[in-house]
């Protein structure tokens, strides 16, 4: 670190010129980064995803791309049965499909209550459909005594995009402010505070240029964007506030700037490279997760920690050369109140690590059964694979599906579509087809979960065996039941319930394990497919895939902080102490959404968590949550490798990271509360997940956990055996005690 730092003072203005480079780049892809940006999720290798891609390939039934018109009628249901007003709808329709090459209309449907609605099926995807939803809006113009509403995924995408950059904005507004407060208050100089400023202007715009290039490769999801700026306010500030602390820490030692920096990247810089390697490694392992959604934003999450790293090895340095003496300029703090902070005597985190080294056992009790007590509660989670209950209700888009889900109910609108491959020309119609395709007709009218009336299968409407006439043969084409072939046959029939609710995903599991098998198709594979049986693949899918990320997390996590703790308990502690951590935020998600306990505060409620959050809040608290682990044992060990005194060693590193370690927790938490100004319930949960975790990592793990427990461990916190020691290639250090020291005892080297 020393060598390297020297060769970044040398350079410094070239590393500030380059730096400045990529904010500039960075910054114009991040400008053109919303619209390549979508929610659209597939499942490769799934039941669900094939019966999509044969429906896509042999019906052209895209789905994701299709648009569908609300009308709702001022005069009530009678207005809508009046061929003027029904022909007025058609017109609109037609005009809209008349901006999109190749789209067409479909038939005009009587939703009751007034209500009318009409598909309008294009051959885009939904990220390209979507752009072009305000030229759609804008060719249906009005309709005579009624309101109109264009809806579908493309109009909803269409509209996120816009309720996202609101949020984004006034979430960041947030983070800033209060960022700004503390980091005032802590820094006591405009010197200081220009750092972590430069440090996040610097890394978010380079990391969601990076982004940019990735979306032209990849699905790229819409919360990205959000996920990349909050995390990136918090990540700037925490390494910032940590080097520059120990930078004027130095500094105040050391009058000569360099030697002082040196000594700063030796050991607050070395940290935020091991935080910053934390991070990235969860991440990472979340790049491999078999789900596009999911691998997009570890992508994207991923980026931040990344060129955080790059970042605190060149930026910070370069920046810390550029202004020497100069960041103690412009003091608005009282110097005497500084210096109390810097000598860490006398404070509140003195009389905390004193109580605790005096009674350690209590204090690792009482804190220990308050995150097993949260962790437990965790077992009550119920995980979803997404539905339309958790998006908000105030634009267009969203106001026309929930008109529909009132009026039809929202299964009508995510049926479930059972595709039969016959693998032969006019298989479908083949009499040993017809039958099993009757009796799965059968079995689904006997299941009290679908609704009446929504079985559409080809016997439905032909019920003569044998092929059909060429009229009817036409009819089963236009309504994608049969495809031209007559090879492939679709079964639709819709539930009671939203997609994403337990109800639905029992459903699909009966057709595809009861229902399926007992009509006993012959010759032909069966794939059942929808909203419905994506959710429960997608949910079956990475949640089996969650375990092995789990373990990679712990054992890499472990090798990794083996080199930087240079002990073989202190990453064990780590990692236990982590994974309490990260069930106890599963807890408080529970009670705050589960249980309704977010109320109270304007959050929303929801039975159900949507399937990413903890997956994705174990990938990123658990680096996260490991930066205080690191910046706080690094001064222990520092202190230990100075005078071989455990007890001192422990009070030392707690008096004088708590500070530091408290300052970053509430900047960090206030960044990460910029996700409960969204107005998606998932969003919310993230964030709730994200400031939980932290605020439980530097209060009750940190502070006391953490302590209490070194305390009872006493020398054998620094052990690390002689032939761990030489493949690690570090000098040599402290051996085992030959006899268990008593707690605090320095023991004999």
């Amino acid at each position: 670190m020393e060598r390297w730092t020297r060769r970044i003072i040398h350079h410094r203005r070239k590393v500030l010129i380059v730096w400045l480079a990529l904010l500039i780049v960075g910054g114009l892809g991040a400008a053109n980064l919303s619209h390549l940006l979508s929610n659209r999720f597939s499942v490769p290798g799934s039941e669900a995803e094939h019966g999509r891609q044969l429906l896509s390939k042999r019906m052209g039934e895209k789905g994701d791309g299709d648009f569908t018109l609300v009308v709702r009628a001022n005069a009530g249901a009678a207005a809508t049965r009046a061929p003027q007003f029904v022909a007025t709808v058609d017109a609109a329709a037609h005009r809209a499909a008349g901006r999109i090459r190749g789209a067409k209309v479909g038939p005009i449907q009587q939703a009751g209550h007034g209500v009318l609605f009409v598909q309008i099926p294009t051959p885009l995807e939904a990220a390209d459909a979507s752009n072009k939803t305000g030229r759609l809006r804008r060719a249906i113009g009005n309709v005579p005594g009624a309101r109109t509403y264009l809806t579908g995924f493309p109009a909803i995408l269409d509209d996120q995009r816009s309720i996202n950059s609101q949020d984004l904005a006034r979430g960041e507004s947030i983070a800033v402010l209060v960022a700004l407060v503390v980091m005032g208050f802590m820094f006591g100089t405009l010197g200081s505070m220009a750092v972590p400023i430069a440090f996040a202007l610097t890394t978010i715009p380079t990391s969601l240029g990076i982004v940019w290039i990735f979306a032209h490769t990849m699905t790229m999801a819409t919360y990205v964007q959000q996920i990349v700026a909050l995390i990136g306010i918090a990540i700037a500030i925490d390494y910032s506030m940590l080097v520059v602390f120990r930078f004027r820490e130095e500094l105040a030692g050391n009058g000569d700037p360099h030697e002082a920096l040196l000594r700063t990247m030796a050991t607050a810089g070395r940290a935020t490279l091991f935080s910053g390697m934390t991070v990235a490694l969860g991440l990472a392992l979340l790049v491999l997760m078999p789900l596009p959604f999911m691998r997009s934003m570890g992508v994207g999450g991923l980026m931040i920690p990344l060129v955080s790293i790059a970042a605190s090895a060149t930026l910070l340095p370069a920046l810390l050369a550029s202004l020497g003496a100069r960041v103690n300029r412009l003091r608005f703090v009282p110097r005497s109140l500084m210096e109390r902070r810097a000598r860490g005597a006398g404070s509140f985190w003195h009389r905390l690590a004193g109580a605790i080294m005096h009674r350690p056992i209590p204090f690792l009790v009482v804190t220990s059964a308050v995150l097993i007590a949260l962790a437990l509660i965790a077992t009550e989670m119920h995980i979803t694979g997404g539905d339309n209950r958790g998006m908000p209700k105030t634009k267009e888009a969203m106001k026309g599906l929930a008109l529909l889900e009132k009026t039809i109910g929202p299964g009508a609108l995510a049926p479930n579509q059972i595709v039969i491959d016959t693998h032969r020309a006019g298989g479908a119609f083949a009499p040993a087809t017809i039958v099993a395709e009757r009796r799965l007709v059968g079995s689904l009218r006997t299941d009290r979960e679908i609704k009446p009336g929504t079985i559409l299968a080809p016997g439905v409407i032909d019920p003569h065996a044998g092929r059909p006439s060429p009229a009817v043969m036409g009819r089963l084409t236009q309504a994608a039941l049969v495809d031209r072939t007559g090879s492939i046959v679709q079964v639709r029939a819709a539930g009671f319930h939203d997609s994403g609710t337990k109800q639905a995903g029992d459903l699909v599991k009966r057709i595809r394990n009861d229902y399926v098998p007992a009509a006993g198709f012959r010759d032909a594979d069966v794939f059942v497919t929808g909203a419905p049986a994506f959710g429960v693949d997608v949910t079956s899918k990475a949640w089996s895939s969650f375990p092995w990320l789990v373990v990679g997390v712990l054992v890499l996590s472990y090798l990794l902080l083996l080199r930087a703790f240079r002990s073989i308990f202190l990453p064990l502690k780590a990692v236990v102490m982590n994974v309490l951590s990260v069930g106890a935020t599963y807890g408080v998600l529970v009670l705050v959404f589960q249980h309704g306990a977010g109320k109270a505060i304007g959050l929303y409620s929801s039975s159900q968590i949507d399937f990413w959050i903890p997956i994705f809040l174990f990938a990123m608290v658990f680096g996260l949550s490991m930066d205080y682990e690191v910046f706080l044992l690094s001064r222990m060990r520092e202190e230990w490798d100075k005078r071989h005194r455990n007890e001192e060693a422990v009070a030392y590193g707690l008096e004088h990271t708590g500070p530091i370690i408290t300052a970053c927790a509430i900047i960090m938490v206030a960044a990460f509360s910029g996700f409960l100004a969204s107005s998606f319930v998932s969003l919310q949960e993230f964030g709730v997940g994200l400031s939980v975790a932290i605020l439980l990592d530097a209060t009750i793990v940190r502070a006391v956990l953490v302590p209490s427990f070194m305390k009872i461990m006493g020398d054998w916190n620094w052990y690390l055996p002689d032939p761990v020691r030489k493949a690690l290639r570090l000098r040599p250090g402290a051996r085992a005690p030959a006899v268990s020291p008593a707690p605090g005892d320095g023991g004999s080297y």
